[in-house]
């Protein structure tokens, strides 16, 4: 019997220690604070979706306002370049490395006391280390040897006034510098930039765009240098700021695709002029080059091409003469536009150039900015060149 008792209390033991084994741990997590429930989140196209729980002791950033359609969809301002009726006569001093050497050098030489062989020596290598070149210089030189000698008078007005004179019939003052961009009745005029690599024949294309835009023209832009994103969107920037629209085409397309494209694209929206970027190419690659050829020939599927633009870099000299008399070869160059003017002291490659090829110089960039270039005026650069004449403020 007292074996049964003890028994029965150990039992008992056993069962109270395990009951309060079971129930204790559940209190306390009951009087634990409860998890943070997710709340919910409504977004503006009335959908709810569960935000993940805040972590605790952390403050969290308010979401920035979403856009409204009306913002996304705002297009961006659009300039109004001013017209470029003496642009070039207001850029003039961009010309002062040019002034120094073909200009007032020059002047500086003709002036001085006694005019023998030396001096004239001088101021023919003045204007060969300005890129006139050999031909030109000696047509100017010897005029400038007869004038002297029958005036017999070298005042300083007289000087410049001949100089002046000599300088203009050298650039050709009776060519045609007007772009072809009035459009046809049934299609658009369409203009083909070309040029090597490196000239800045992109950011030029998209000031010449600026020209015709200053001067009243609608414009479209085709993106057919293909093989160089950046180019694309460049090019597209610089359409987006005047409010052309530029017809492009996924990397690596054929570019003459592109541009048979932008001029129906043209057709279409009869927009004045399509402005058509090409690639960049180098002249001693004949693959690129008949590439080149193609796409004047895709785009006259429309009809001719009215003006066909090789940019140049100023600064190359006489090297860009050889680039010019190749382009000219394969798609009938009718116009040079000469960048970088502003850089450089050899402004007499303007004479080059035309002497040599036959083709007037029609633009000038000189400077940076985007409304740097100007249509080129051969009295207006010799003005610049020479200075004020004497006895003008």
């Amino acid at each position: 019997m007292e074996y049964l008792l003890i028994a029965v209390g150990v039992v008992v033991v056993l069962a109270l220690v395990g009951l309060f084994a079971f129930v204790l741990p559940r209190q306390r997590r009951s009087r634990e604070a409860p998890e943070e429930t997710a709340a919910p989140t409504v977004r503006p196209t009335g959908r709810t979706e569960t935000a993940p729980p805040a972590e605790r002791g952390t403050a969290q950033p308010q979401a920035p306002p979403e856009e409204t359609a009306e913002e996304a969809a705002a297009p961006p301002a659009i300039e109004r370049p001013e017209p470029t009726a003496g642009r070039l006569a207001r850029l003039r001093g961009r010309l002062v490395k040019s002034q120094n050497l073909l200009g007032r050098g020059l002047l500086a030489l003709l002036s001085s006391d006694k005019l023998d062989a030396d001096t004239w020596e001088e101021i023919e290598d003045s204007l060969l280390t300005a890129d006139v070149g050999i031909e030109a210089t000696t047509q100017i030189v010897e005029h400038l040897r007869e004038r002297t000698k029958v005036l017999g008078t070298r005042s300083a007005g007289e000087l410049r006034s001949m100089l002046a004179d000599e300088l203009v019939d050298a650039l050709g003052a009776d060519m045609d510098r007007s772009l072809a961009t009035t459009p046809h009745p049934e299609r658009p005029a369409v203009t083909l930039v070309v040029g090597v690599n490196g000239s800045g024949k992109t950011t030029t294309c998209g000031k010449i765009a600026r020209v015709l835009v200053a001067d009243g023209r609608s414009v479209l832009l085709g993106a057919a240098d293909t093989f160089r994103a950046a180019a694309v969107d460049q090019l597209a920037t610089w359409g987006e700021r005047v409010g052309a629209e530029t017809v492009r085409a996924p990397e690596g397309r054929d570019p003459a695709a592109v541009a048979y494209d932008a001029v129906q694209r043209g057709i279409e929206t009869k927009v004045d002029t399509v402005l058509i970027d090409t690639a960049g190419r180098l002249q001693n690659k004949v693959g690129l080059m008949d590439e080149l050829g193609k796409v004047k020939r895709v785009v006259e599927k429309h009809g001719p091409v009215d003006e066909t633009l090789l940019v140049l870099d100023a600064t190359t000299g006489q090297n860009g003469l050889a680039q010019a008399q190749v382009f000219t070869e394969v798609v009938n160059v009718t116009g040079v536009v000469l960048t970088k003017l502003d850089g450089t002291a050899k402004g007499g490659i303007v004479i080059a150039v035309q002497r040599k090829l036959g083709i007037p110089v029609k633009l000038v960039g000189l400077g940076e900015g985007p409304d740097d270039m100007a249509p080129f005026d051969p009295r207006q650069f010799v003005d610049a060149l020479l200075g004020e004449p004497a006895g003008t403020s």
